[in-house]
C-alpha cells in the first residue's frame, strides 16, 4: 500500500467529514426549535412565533441541503478509498446505514414539503406533527450513525466469517452500551449548537436595534435551553469518557497526556505531549485528579501510554489538544448561557452590549465543540479503523495509487469550497432580512395616535435599542 495514498485518504475524509459534521448538527437543533416555535403558534396564537418559523425554516432548509449533497460523499468513499473497510465490515455497516435511509430520511423526504409548501392545504395539528417528524427524522439519522460509528470504536456482536465482520446478534449492536453514552452527548451537542445559534442570531438583532419581539423571544429561548442543557452535557461527557478508560485505554491515556503509569494519578491540564522523549513539555498538572476523573477513585492506578507498543499508541498531540480546545469551549458557553439567562430574567440583558456581543460572537463555539469532539474519537482511536480488529493502514484500497487519491481529494475541496461559500452567503443573506413581520403584528413602538409610525418600521427600533426587557 502506498503511504502517500494512505496518507492523502485520510486527509479527504478528515476534511468531508468534518465539513459535513457542521450541518447536522445545526439542523437537527434547528428542527427541533421549529417543533418548539409551531406549538407555542397554536398554544398561544402569537403571530411572532409563526414569524420566526418561517424565518428559521427557510434557513433550515439551505443547511438540509448542504448537508444532503455533503454526506453523499460519505458513501463515495468508502467505496473509492476504503474498499477494505466496506468489505469486511459491510453486512454490518450495510444494514445500519439502509436502515438510516428507511426511518430518517423517509420521515425527512415524506414531511419536509409539507412544511415548505403545506401550511394552508392541511390542518394545523398535521402540520405541527409534519414539523415533529422531520425533528424526529434528524434525529434517527444521528442515532444510526453514532450506532454504526460506535461499533467501530468498540465492536459487539458479530463473527468472523471468511474474511467478514457478520452479525451475530443485532441487539447488543444496536443496543450497545457505548451507543447510550455517545448518542444523547452528540444530540445534545447539536440541541446547544442550534440554541447558541439562535441566540446569537438574537443578539445580533438587538446590537442592530431590529425585531425587538423576535430578539427577545430568540435570545430567551435560546439562553435558557443552553444554560439548562450544557449541565447534562457535561454528565454525558463523563459518561462517554467512561466508556473509553474502560474500552480504549490507548485513547484515554493520550486524551490524558499520561506517558506513564501513576498511582494515584496527576491531571495534566496543559502541556506539549513529547513522543521522542515520552514526557510532556511544559505541563501544570494537578495531583490525584487523574484518579478521580478515571476511575471515581483518590487511588486507583491509571495506566500510561508506555504500557502499548509505539505502533499501537494514536497520535497524541492531536487528541490532547482537541479534548483540552472541546471542554474549553464547553465552559465558555455555560458562563455565557448562565449569565445571560440571569440578565433577561433581571429584564438587564438589551442593556449590556458587551453581553450581547458576547453572545453573538459565541455562535462558533459549539461548531468548534463538535468538531474537536471528533477528532478526538476518531483521530484518538488510530492506528485502528475497526478497533482491535482491523488496522487504518490494512483498510485502504489496496490499488489506490498517491495521483489518484490527490486527484479526488482537490475535487472535493473545489465542489465542497463552491458549495459552502454560497450555502454560506445564502443563510446570511436571510439572516441580514430577518424575519417578514406579519401584517396581523404591528412592529414594537407603533401607536395609534400616531399611524405612520406603522408605515416605517425600520426606523422605530432606534427608539428602543436603550431601553430594558
Amino acid at each position: 500500500m502506498d503511504p502517500t495514498a494512505l496518507l492523502l485518504s485520510r486527509i479527504q475524509f478528515g476534511f468531508t467529514i468534518s465539513f459535513h459534521i457542521i450541518f447536522p448538527a445545526f439542523t437537527i437543533g434547528l428542527a427541533a426549535w421549529l417543533t418548539v416555535l409551531e406549538a407555542m403558534h397554536m398554544r398561544t396564537g402569537r403571530p411572532v412565533y409563526q414569524a420566526l418559523f418561517e424565518f428559521w425554516l427557510k434557513i433550515f432548509g439551505v443547511a438540509f441541503g448542504m448537508g444532503v449533497v455533503s454526506g453523499v460523499v460519505m458513501g463515495f468513499q468508502f467505496g473509492t478509498n476504503w474498499s477494505v473497510l466496506a468489505k469486511m465490515s459491510g453486512p454490518i455497516q450495510g444494514p445500519l446505514l439502509s436502515y438510516e435511509t428507511f426511518t430518517a430520511f423517509m420521515l425527512e423526504a415524506s414531511f419536509f414539503g409539507v412544511l415548505v409548501f403545506g401550511r394552508k392545504r392541511v390542518p394545523p395539528w398535521f402540520y405541527l406533527f409534519s414539523t415533529a417528524m422531520v425533528s424526529l427524522g434528524t434525529t434517527l439519522s444521528a442515532f444510526w450513525i453514532m450506532v454504526n460509528n460506535s461499533w467501530m470504536q468498540a465492536p459487539v456482536g458479530y463473527v468472523l466469517q471468511n474474511g467478514y465482520f457478520a452479525p451475530d446478534d443485532w441487539t447488543k449492536i444496536v443496543f450497545n452500551s457505548v451507543v447510550w453514552s455517545r448518542f444523547p452527548h452528540m444530540l445534545l451537542a447539536a440541541y446547544l449548537t442550534g440554541a447558541f445559534c439562535v441566540a446569537a442570531t438574537g443578539a445580533w438583532y438587538v446590537l442592530r436595534g431590529d425585531y425587538y419581539a423576535e430578539s427577545r423571544v430568540m435570545l430567551r429561548m435560546g439562553l435558557f435551553l443552553a444554560a439548562l442543557l450544557i449541565p447534562v452535557q457535561l454528565v454525558f461527557g463523563h459518561l462517554v469518557g467512561d466508556y473509553v478508560h474502560d474500552y480504549q485505554p490507548a485513547k484515554f491515556a493520550a486524551i490524558e497526556g499520561r506517558w506513564h503509569d501513576e498511582q494515584p494519578a496527576s491531571e495534566v491540564l496543559i502541556g506539549l505531549p513529547d513522543p521522542t522523549t515520552e514526557s510532556n513539555k511544559y505541563e501544570i498538572k494537578v495531583p490525584i485528579l487523574g484518579s478521580v476523573i478515571g476511575s471515581m477513585s483518590l487511588t486507583s492506578k491509571e495506566v500510561g501510554l508506555t504500557d502499548f507498543a509505539p505502533q499501537d499508541r494514536p497520535p497524541v498531540l492531536i487528541p490532547f489538544v482537541t479534548f483540552r480546545i472541546m471542554v474549553g469551549c464547553g465552559l465558555v458557553m455555560l458562563a455565557i448561557a448562565w449569565f445571560g439567562s440571569y440578565l433577561s430574567v433581571k429584564r438587564r440583558l438589551r442593556r449590556n452590549r458587551l453581553v450581547l456581543w458576547a453572545i453573538f460572537l459565541s455562535f462558533p463555539l459549539p461548531f468548534i465543540a463538535i468538531l474537536t469532539g471528533w477528532y478526538v474519537a476518531e483521530v484518538g482511536r488510530q492506528p485502528w479503523a475497526i478497533y482491535g480488529l482491523l488496522r487504518t493502514a490494512d483498510a485502504v484500497t489496496p490499488f489506490l495509487t498517491a495521483p489518484a487519491a490527490m486527484t479526488s481529494l482537490v475535487l472535493f475541496g473545489a465542489v465542497y469550497l463552491f458549495i459552502f461559500s454560497f450555502g454560506t452567503f445564502y443563510i446570511y443573506r436571510l439572516l441580514r432580512v430577518g424575519p417578514t413581520r406579519l401584517a396581523v403584528e404591528p412592529p414594537h413602538g407603533a401607536s395609534p395616535n400616531r399611524p405612520i409610525s406603522l408605515a416605517d418600521p425600520e426606523l422605530i427600533p432606534s427608539r428602543y435599542t436603550s431601553a430594558g426587557e
